[in-house]
């Protein structure tokens, strides 16, 4: 019988793993343009999908006065509905799932007594931050129902970014339980200094990838990568004013930023992992930034085949998954070369 420490790490990790398809449902719900097919928000009877002929022309006929119908999809027949309808829906039914399978463990384990009292405050915020994913959500599905049949980037992007904040602590939280931390060793405070750095590029350019996504800025410059027309940037990189506002509403600029932004993460990536050699690290750690290069290459490639095949969805799907994986590793890494102690 599992040890009650080993039992949360399965736990945490299953959750994780949940969280990580997640991510890949959300991908292709996106991609397919499916997020704005259920127009209403029904927390607990919405799991359920319509069951009769009635119910489905009831969802369809809200959908039909959506500005998505009217604007993009009009004339689309019940059965393309219930094309797009089955995406969403399982996206939803999935986040569902996952608050049921961390809630209830959780519960269990509390009145069980089996959660170490250092561990109760993160495990709590971390389902604190499952309800305001949830409502995080249909605040997003919300902005493409009023007069636009488009998400707000930005509420996309925060979307996404807390999804890789839920991941990651539970990832962590996972290996607190799986693994004994390796004492702080003062020489390799350095190196946790870069992973820190990398980590942090790393999200920056994800939640760079979600305003890409977003604003399907990632549907032009497909064809001669690495140029944007006849340069490496796009000649209309400025033609919004303020001229910052290129930065986060330009599809043109988004994109270039996204792209310098990958270059500069991979780069200190190569940076990291060839500094990592010098110090003579133990063979996890050693394996580990292994990974973490290999990964980045897959990623850096999987990025390029999503730009060069018009966002192709098994490709950018695959791309997310990459995020993921990375985010996963850099936090192993964080883990296996701890702080100082307060």
């Amino acid at each position: 019988m599992l040890k009650p420490a080993k039992l949360l790490a399965f736990w945490l990790f299953a959750c994780a793993a949940a969280v990580f398809l997640m991510a890949l449902v959300g991908a292709v719900t996106r991609l397919t343009e499916s997020g704005l097919s259920i127009v209403e928000w029904k927390p607990v009877t919405g799991a359920l999908p319509p069951l009769n002929a009635e119910e489905w022309n009831n969802a369809f006929a809200l959908y039909k006065a959506s500005p998505q119908y009217k604007m993009v999809n009009l004339g689309m027949d019940l059965e393309g509905f219930k094309q797009i309808f089955f995406w969403e829906w399982l996206h939803r039914l999935w986040g569902r799932l996952i608050g049921v399978i961390y809630f209830a463990p959780l519960a269990y384990f509390w009145m069980k007594k089996q959660i170490p009292a250092a561990a109760k405050k993160p495990l709590l915020g971390i389902l604190a931050l499952g309800f305001l994913q949830g409502a995080m959500g249909w605040f997003m599905v919300k902005s493409g129902l009023v007069d636009q049949p488009a998400v707000s980037h930005y509420r996309l992007a925060a979307h996404l970014a807390l999804a890789f904040v839920i991941f990651c602590s539970l990832f962590y939280m996972g290996l607190s339980f799986s693994m004994a931390r390796p004492p702080a060793a003062a020489k390799l405070a350095p190196l946790r200094r870069m992973v820190k750095v990398t980590f942090a590029l790393a999200g920056i350019t994800m939640l760079w990838g979600a305003f890409v996504a977003g604003l399907r800025a990632g549907l032009i410059y497909n064809d001669d990568f690495p140029l944007m027309g006849k340069y490496l940037w796009p000649g209309e990189i400025f033609d919004l004013s303020p001229w910052w506002t290129n930065f986060f509403e330009n599809h043109a600029a988004v994109q270039f930023v996204h792209r310098m932004l990958a270059v500069l993460t991979f780069a200190q990536i190569l940076f990291v992992v060839w500094k990592s050699i010098s110090f003579k690290c133990p063979p996890r750690l050693e394996k580990l930034f292994a990974a973490l290069l290999a990964v980045a290459g897959v990623q850096v490639g999987l990025g390029i085949t999503t730009v060069m095949t018009h966002v192709n969805i098994v490709a950018a799907t695959l791309h997310q998954a990459g995020a993921c994986t990375l985010l996963a590793i850099l936090t192993t890494l964080l883990y296996n070369i701890p702080g100082k102690k307060k």
